[in-house]
């Protein structure tokens, strides 16, 4: 499960975010390109737009499940 107090500093403020479990896999930004993005320094993805829209929520929610190392959080600040 994801951790608020492990997330990258570069995920931007509200309630989906990525922590340092990630293994950059790829698969959130290929679920939800318009929210997830990579550092290409640091090897990891973050989210870099929150979702504005009961669809864009669910491409975020499918990116979340389907992480393998639950990287991916939903509980950040709103």
């Amino acid at each position: 499960m994801a951790e608020k107090d492990e997330k990258w500093p570069e995920n931007v403020k509200g309630k989906f975010y990525v922590d340092e479990q990630c293994i950059d896999c790829d698969l959130c930004r290929e679920t939800a390109p318009d929210f997830f993005t990579r550092n290409e320094d640091g090897g990891y993805s973050f989210v870099y737009k929150q979702p504005e829209t009961p669809e864009d929520e669910e491409l975020c929610m499918e990116a979340l499940e389907g992480c393998p190392v639950e990287a991916i959080g939903d509980d950040g600040e709103d």
